[in-house]
């Protein structure tokens, strides 16, 4: 017959009770606007390196510079040489340091998404109140307004020489204006581009690659068939093969509606009727990037 032994019970320091049970929640609970504003302000300060380490502050830090040594520079002159306007328009600003745009939104577009692709992150992130749409306009209006903040600031620049050279305040007023028209609409488009592009990859350097190749390619071949029309005298088609490059859609709209001069070979811009166009096709490109944008990632969140 088998005997049962009694197990002696752990004395002394042997001997732990914890109390683990759990009690519910009952701060405050903030919801989707909260998370989505905090999605969003965390990725504008990583579009500058903001609270990551400093090998990743130095390269949007330089580039910040890189844009805004230049207009330091044009207004230094104008107020040494008393010009009577500045060396460059508000408009043409970003249009001549549009490869520092280019590089930035190559640089900055897959840090804000392909890295949650690459580690898997996303569904964590819609496993909280967040959702989709809530995701996807969150790193869009932070690459935009980070991309603002980069080509808004050397127009702030130029305003603030021109009034201390004492050009005239009306002119320099509506100038600058328009010139920041012209930057928002170049940061959001910019912006849709380089996000739909990362987002297809979750490396970060194919996605650098992608964006570089799809804004200077279109730009030089954009470019180049201009340079070709008008060497054959088909004037009338520059501003329709404007349509095809980013870089040229911006320039081609403000000088239609902005009273920019235009950069188009034979300085032919596009006209009232054809400036329409180009309105349409810059906004019917962001709408179609963020509509690519949500498509994407419900894809991934499932």
């Amino acid at each position: 017959m088998a005997v049962e032994h009694p197990v002696a019970a752990p004395s002394g320091d042997q001997t732990r009770i914890h109390n683990i049970g759990y009690r519910s929640y009952d701060g405050p609970r903030l919801g989707r606007s909260y998370a989505t504003r905090s999605l969003y302000s965390q990725s504008l300060r990583g579009a500058y390196g903001l609270g990551r380490s400093v090998k990743s502050k130095v390269l949007p830090m330089l580039l910040f510079v890189v844009m805004c040594v230049p207009a330091a520079i044009m207004v230094a002159v104008a107020v040494a040489t008393k010009a009577k306007d500045l060396p460059v328009d508000y408009t043409r600003y970003a249009i001549i340091m549009q490869a520092v745009i280019s590089l930035y939104v190559a640089s900055q577009a897959p840090q804000s998404v392909s890295r949650d692709l690459r580690f898997k992150t996303v569904p964590l992130y819609f496993s909280r109140p967040i959702e989709t749409a809530d995701y996807v306009r969150a790193k869009y209006a932070a690459l935009a307004s980070a991309m603002f903040i980069l080509t808004a600031a050397p127009l702030i620049v130029l305003y603030v020489g021109a009034l201390l050279a004492k050009l005239d305040f009306a002119d320099q007023t509506k100038g600058f204006g328009q010139g920041l028209v012209s930057v928002a609409l170049l940061s959001l488009l910019f912006a849709g581009i380089g996000l739909v592009i990362a987002s297809v990859t979750p490396r970060r350097g194919f996605g650098i690659a992608a964006v570089i190749a799809v804004m200077t390619i279109s730009y030089g071949a954009v470019s180049t068939l201009q340079a070709i029309a008008d060497a054959q005298g088909s004037t009338s088609a520059i501003p329709w093969i404007g349509l095809f490059s980013p870089v040229t859609l911006i320039d081609g709209l403000q000088s239609a509606f902005l009273g920019a001069s235009s950069a188009f070979p034979g300085a032919v811009g596009p006209g009232n009727g054809e400036g329409v166009v180009y309105v349409l096709a810059v906004l019917g490109l962001i709408a179609a990037c963020y509509g690519l944008l949500l498509r994407r990632y419900k894809k991934v969140g499932l």
